[in-house]
């Protein structure tokens, strides 16, 4: 177990919020009214992660007839849908809790946009908690595997890489943090916990096993 970091930057899909599955259930119904059918299994190892412009790239890629409007419209459908609700991953608010109690700071690093964020963090004050510390490659022009967003965090809060950690559920966020010279945590409840050491993170399965990670007294 190394020592406190200074700063702990989270994914926020599949970190904070269990969003994933209803986002993959929308953009596999879309994707199968424009002719491409595909599994759940399958999109999740090409799209989590990834940015919507991935997505709709692949997708045209094997033989989807998507209109040129197709991201707006989905995003409206995948927003509609996550306004319905979606749970926080379990454990998660102990861990951010003992980051409040010893003095920890934390931010969020997201290739989703900053609308999806409000809607699937304010339900449960995450939002309001989070205010002035969520970083989104939609704001920044630039997405994971890129590490200049986690960079970017490093620095406004005055800090070196390596004093940061990353925690990611997908291969292309835990590739920008290792990329970032940054203490990485790929968080695999989901995922296949292979793919993200592959990329040279640490795999763990419960936000338990983060806390230990991060030397926190939970």
């Amino acid at each position: 177990m190394a020592g406190l970091p200074k700063l702990v930057i989270f994914d926020c899909d599949g970190v904070l919020v269990d969003s994933e599955p209803a986002t993959s259930e929308v953009i596999l119904a879309s994707f199968a009214r424009h002719g491409l059918h595909m599994d759940a299994e399958e999109a999740d190892a090409l799209f989590v992660g990834t940015t919507m412009k991935h997505a709709e790239t692949e997708a045209r890629r094997r033989g989807a007839a998507l209109p040129v409007d197709w991201m707006t419209v989905v995003y409206g459908e995948i927003h509609d849908r996550l306004r319905e609700g979606v749970p926080l991953i379990d454990g998660v608010l102990a861990v951010l809790d003992g980051l409040d109690a010893v003095g920890v700071p934390y931010c969020v690093g997201s290739n989703g946009s900053e609308t999806k964020m409000g809607i699937t963090l304010t339900p449960s004050g995450l939002h309001a908690r989070l205010s002035g510390r969520l970083y989104s490659a939609h704001t920044l022009g630039v997405a994971k595997p890129d590490p200049a967003m986690f960079l970017r965090a490093a620095a406004d809060f005055g800090l070196e890489p390596g004093q940061c950690v990353v925690i990611d559920d997908s291969p292309t966020g835990c590739t920008a943090g290792v990329a970032a010279g940054m203490r990485t945590i790929g968080f695999a409840e989901r995922s296949d916990p292979a793919r993200l050491a592959a990329t040279g993170a640490t795999p763990v399965r419960s936000m338990a096993e983060v806390a230990v990670l991060l030397g926190l007294p939970i």
